[in-house]
């Protein structure tokens, strides 16, 4: 591996999840491994998980880390030939090649502007990043995908299931803000790695890019849908084609105790509780959200440690 943008970039998925499990049950088995190494973390929007799991991932690897919110910074220009004379100070050219004198790994955070769908179908702040830099770029949630956050689901899964092939199920979620398709997308992409029956339910209008859902079965009804699942993954996205709209508020989508049934509920956090889902599944034993907020450190840790090996 040696970049972590996309899950194209995983070489052997199988191993890679038992590696992670491996080290969440001993965490400082590498503990010297990225001694003097040194990871910045580039955060052009907000976090919570990504960065504590990131930052506590590269120090149980024995890693430095750096971090820097970007928008406390120069505003950055992405274009090629542009006259800088508006509100851009640096430009991504430079920045990207100084910042890799002080790091070994980059790691990047750039939600999408859910107005402009072929400017944030580009990736032009993470593919400038790659294309600038002379170190490994890690992905931290991008335009159109969250890799280390589907890993995390992976991981999760697979220590959970007690099926060959479990029912999976991604349910949209009612929310009041427009949200970006880059965790559902992921998700989808990496439950068609696995041994999973992966179902998608949402309203009408609410299709994901059909490149990634093309081989997955979608039903609007989602009571249907949810019938004998064992993972029930609930997420909120904005509408793709009639990109970045708010195309319903129906409360009839929030998962309920009824809905989920005996199921496993999962999400990535955070949740809006009783808008999305309510108390009484997150309350419920059969919430492992906790769960998978824990394995968002070893996926990270196990991408950072794979990295390091091809320094």
């Amino acid at each position: 591996m040696k970049n972590y943008t996309t899950l194209r970039d995983i070489s052997n998925l199988s191993e890679l999840i038992k590696e992670g499990i491996l080290l969440k049950m001993n965490p400082f088995e590498y503990s010297k491994l990225g001694q003097h190494k040194t990871l910045v973390m580039l955060f052009f929007n907000s976090s919570l998980r990504t960065r504590l799991s990131t930052e506590k991932a590269a120090k149980n690897l024995g890693m430095d880390v750096m971090i820097l919110n970007v928008n406390d910074t120069w505003n950055l220009e992405f274009e090629d030939g542009t006259i800088m004379n508006a509100n851009t100070s640096e430009h991504i050219k430079e920045a990207a090649q100084v910042i890799s004198q002080y790091a070994d790994m980059i790691a990047v955070r750039a939600f999408p502007t859910l107005k402009h769908k072929t400017k944030d179908e580009s990736e032009f702040i993470l593919n400038n990043f790659k294309k600038y830099a002379t170190v490994p770029i890690i992905n931290m949630e991008s335009a159109t995908a969250h890799p280390l956050q589907a890993l995390a689901d992976a991981i999760t899964i697979s220590e959970l299931t007690e099926k060959k092939t479990p029912k999976v199920v991604l349910s949209w979620g009612p929310h009041p803000k427009a949200l970006p398709q880059a965790v559902a997308n992921s998700f989808v992409e990496m439950m068609l790695y696995l041994d999973v029956d992966l179902t998608i339910t949402h309203p009408k209008g609410y299709d994901l890019n059909p490149e990634i859902t093309k081989n997955v079965t979608i039903n609007y009804n989602q009571e249907d849908a949810l019938k004998d699942a064992d993972f029930v993954y609930v997420k909120n996205w904005s509408s793709y084609n009639n990109y970045g709209d708010i195309l319903s508020h129906d409360s009839n989508w929030m998962m309920t105790k009824t809905k989920l049934g005996a199921a496993k509920f999962m999400h990535c956090l955070p949740v809006r509780r009783n808008v999305v889902v309510e108390d009484t599944v997150l309350d419920s034993d059969q919430s492992v959200v906790i769960q998978q907020a824990n394995n968002r450190t070893y996926a990270a840790q196990v991408v950072l440690k794979q990295l390091l090996e091809n320094l």
